[in-house]
């Protein structure tokens, strides 16, 4: 299959790697031109130092040479930047791929997952009824890129899901599909803010048992706010929900948990963030988080309690205090 990839991030680079090596052909697309030079030169990512991208990976600036003819496109570009990606790329499609969304967010104004954004923009532009859907999961790029077994979620109808399950087939990668793709986009999303508060707890000092604590009650506000959008309750046990939740509370390799580390010992999150290095969603995706809390009217306190701490500077361990100091109640409903 000929497979473009929109991004040339970590993540972009080490599903490309994989994808490549399984005999598909890859064109890598960054808007800019001195990050394609610099990768075709070097066959190396900034943040995979000990992996060497495969010669048969092409990069291009480009939109029209990226995906010419290609049979998918994956995006993989950060949450924030996802609409203007595809409002370059509309006016070059002159093909029906099929689009599959790697990015992990909802769009701060609209509440738009990833792939409502793609076809929102597609539409915009007299594309109507594309082919989209996502993958999702715990997925690290650092383990993905050494071939570390890993399982994800293609979302979306099921044909085109079972397409995109079949690219990765005998690889490290091993695909599962599932209709429910705006649950699995709400999943991805919304637990890198719950890492956040993880990461939070675990700069401060706490342990194994707040943090196993606040990722099982983390799981809990993601499962009744996406029931309340339509969701299936199933996604929120799966692969997309709980385990992509537990590996990015958990992992050093997740931004999420270490800017959220850093917030807990002190550090301004915007600090935090220019320390990681990279983008980290759960910041991005902080204010949709908010927003939808508010829309759905939904009792979110860990959710709540980044918002203090981040927006409005609030002190971390007196937000904990308070945590601990509400009301008693049924763990079910």
């Amino acid at each position: 299959m000929r497979i473009a990839v929109l991004g040339a991030g970590t993540w972009g680079i080490a599903l490309s790697r994989v994808l490549s090596m399984n005999g598909h052909s890859l064109v890598v697309w960054s808007k800019f031109a001195e990050e394609c030079d610099r990768l075709r030169e070097s066959r190396k990512a900034p943040n995979l130092p000990d992996v060497m991208i495969p010669e048969e990976i092409a990069f291009t600036d480009d939109p029209e040479e990226a995906i010419r003819e290609a049979e998918f496109i994956l995006t993989v570009v950060p949450s924030v930047y996802m609409r203007e990606t595809i409002r370059t790329f509309a006016p070059v499609v002159h093909h029906d791929p099929v689009w599959v969304n790697a990015s992990k967010g909802i769009e701060r104004d609209t509440l738009m997952t990833m792939t409502e954004v793609i076809t929102d923009e597609l539409g915009r532009a007299g594309i109507h009824s594309p082919r989209v859907t996502a993958i999702s999961g715990p997925t690290h790029a650092e383990e993905v890129a050494v071939d570390l077994p890993t399982l994800i979620v293609a979302a979306g109808p099921e044909e085109d899901a079972v397409r995109v399950q079949k690219l990765f087939e005998g690889t490290c990668i091993r695909p599962y599909t599932n209709p429910d793709i705006r649950g699995v986009q709400i999943c991805g999303a919304l637990k890198n803010v719950e890492a956040l508060a993880v990461g939070i707890a675990r700069g401060l000092g706490y342990g194994d048992n707040t943090r196993a604590a606040m990722i099982t009650r983390g799981m809990e506000e993601i499962r009744r706010l996406g029931l309340a959008m339509g969701c299936e309750e199933r996604t929120f046990f799966g692969l997309a929900g709980i385990g992509d939740l537990i590996v990015t509370a958990t992992s050093n390799h997740s931004r999420n948990n270490r800017c959220g580390i850093l917030i807990g010992q002190g550090v301004p999150a915007d600090e935090a963030v220019r320390q990681i290095g990279m983008v980290v969603e759960g910041i991005n995706a902080l204010p949709a988080a908010v927003s939808l809390c508010r829309k759905y009217r939904m009792d979110m306190p860990l959710i709540d309690a980044v918002r203090q701490i981040v927006d409005e500077k609030a002190d971390p361990a007196k937000i904990v205090r308070d945590l601990m100091g509400r009301s008693l109640k049924r763990e079910t409903r």
